[in-house]
């Protein structure tokens, strides 16, 4: 049934932003390849090529991309790029990734070090913004030979870690604001307020990945934070197999179960098993997975609901973000979003694993 659903999906999709690459689009990209790496079934493949062709010229450009944005979201896609360029040995994918790595060598910096999320964001990280980077970078370091964009890449993730963490409760921030300029941060620890399950769902994403691409060894201190968040992430997981909009008030008004963290934390607890995080992770992973099989499954047609299609802190246009728990549950939710469907063809492709 799922395998229906998703080669529907696919190869019913249009570009999310209507062409520009855009993480959205980097979502199905992942899906795509994960789900070919672990069946071999050649269909995935050819879709991720037919779609991904239209987003990047022979001459290596990207459609609709300008580096001076310095957007970290745009990186995303960088990483299904590179594997094309080592399934295809096609040049525009890899001078794509040229691209974005220039533009990662010029992408500012807090102080202490972290990419900002977008250049309109100064100073600014965000938990999102973590995995749309730094994966990309580790692999393409690994690809040049480049060991210190790997090791820079580690360490940015272990300060953000180290910043971002809030109190005694084993949960990430959202957002943290290094010169406490936004309304949203906190003006001793410069952090947003509440606990986004989107945001550390990113964050869960972005851990194992960088788990399977160097080593528990590599990763240093950053692999016990990793076991740490998972094994909260197993406490919070609601009856029903889901988990919270808002991930740590069940209490809240408005909290519902929100499919896009549901998939992702299923993908990264599969994952997180596979990789040796703890055997334990198996059971509420198969069991996030089967709460959203079971949405497809009642519906008609196939979609997968509750995917609430943005959050973000801050903004520009009248309508300013501030990170409360109240917020969270305001923005617009909708089904077949691809940031819930992009990560729930991932867990699906971590259970087929788990089956060989």
């Amino acid at each position: 049934m799922l395998t229906s659903y998703f080669r529907h999906y696919a190869e019913t999709y249009s570009a999310y932003k209507s062409g520009p690459i855009c993480y959205e689009d980097g979502c199905l990209y992942r899906g795509l390849i994960t789900l070919y790496e672990a069946t071999g079934e050649q269909n995935w493949l050819d879709t991720l090529i037919a779609f991904a062709q239209k987003q990047v010229a022979p001459d290596g450009s990207m459609t609709g991309y300008e580096l001076e944005e310095y957007n970290i979201d745009n990186i995303l896609s960088g990483r299904a790029f590179l594997y094309l360029y080592k399934k295809t040995k096609d040049e525009r994918y890899l001078k794509a990734c040229q691209t974005l790595a220039k533009q990662l060598e010029t992408h500012p910096k807090t102080d202490g070090g972290n990419y900002w999320h977008k250049k309109r964001y100064p100073y600014q990280v965000w938990l999102d913004g973590l995995y749309m980077g730094l994966p990309f970078q580790i692999e393409y370091g690994q690809m040049t030979g480049d060991e210190a964009l790997i090791d820079n890449a580690i360490s940015q993730l272990s300060h953000a870690l180290e910043i971002m963490g809030v109190g005694q409760n084993g949960l990430y921030a959202h957002g943290y604001d290094e010169s406490r300029a936004q309304s949203w941060a906190d003006k001793e620890t410069g952090l947003s307020p509440a606990h986004w399950s989107r945001a550390i769902g990113w964050l869960t994403v972005a851990l194992v990945d960088i788990c399977e691409l160097v080593g528990k060894e590599k990763m240093g201190p950053v692999f016990a934070r990793s076991v740490d968040l998972l094994g909260e992430i197993v406490k919070l997981q609601r009856e029903q197999g889901a988990w919270l909009q808002v991930i740590d008030q069940p209490d809240l008004e408005g909290n519902y179960l929100e499919s896009s963290a549901t998939a992702m934390f299923s993908y990264a607890l599969l994952k997180g098993a596979r990789l040796g995080l703890g055997s334990e992770l198996v059971a509420p992973g198969l069991k996030g997975h089967a709460y959203l099989e079971q949405l497809v499954a009642d519906s008609d047609p196939q979609l997968l609901p509750n995917i609430v299609c943005v959050a973000g802190l801050g903004g520009f246009d009248g309508n300013y973000r501030d990170g409360t728990a109240e917020y969270y549950v305001t923005e617009m939710i909708r089904a077949d979003d691809v940031k819930g469907v992009g990560p729930f063809m991932m867990a699906s492709a971590e259970k087929l694993l788990l089956e060989k």
